[in-house]
């Protein structure tokens, strides 16, 4: 019995989607962090909204395993949602502590981070070329 060392595209497709709502979720709370200055309802909403990310992140990373393990992807997202739930977990800690000062820094780096990743993720793929000295 050989071994697929390719990806399954419906695994990818749900990676890509899962990063996708990851990145919709972190927008959302810069959005909500905003309004925590000028409305009474931006706490709620920021608030839900964390706990929205955080589930999001934790299924980013379900994702990434579904299409490395049984999907026979690369490990690599694996290692990036990991990292990510890392620093979401940190987020919610400094949040709940109300460290404004190292909560606010760290949502631009998770939001700039998973924009790259979705952009990395949904860019196609091109093969390398042979330089006519290797023929």
């Amino acid at each position: 019995m050989s071994r697929r060392t390719t990806s399954n595209p419906r695994t990818a497709s749900f990676l890509k989607v899962t990063l996708a709502l990851q990145t919709l979720c972190l927008f959302f709370q810069a959005a909500t962090a905003g309004a925590l200055l000028g409305s009474s309802h931006g706490y709620l909403l920021h608030d839900i909204g964390s706990k929205v990310m955080y589930g999001a992140a934790m299924l980013y990373l379900l994702a990434a395993i579904l299409a490395w393990r049984p999907g026979g992807g690369s490990v690599r997202p694996v290692l990036y949602a990991t990292g990510f739930l890392v620093l979401a977990s940190a987020q919610v800690a400094l949040g709940v502590a109300h460290v404004a000062s190292l909560h606010v820094p760290l949502g631009v780096v998770m939001f700039t981070l998973s924009t790259l990743a979705l952009v990395g993720a949904l860019s196609p793929r091109v093969p390398p070329r042979r330089s006519t000295a290797d023929a």
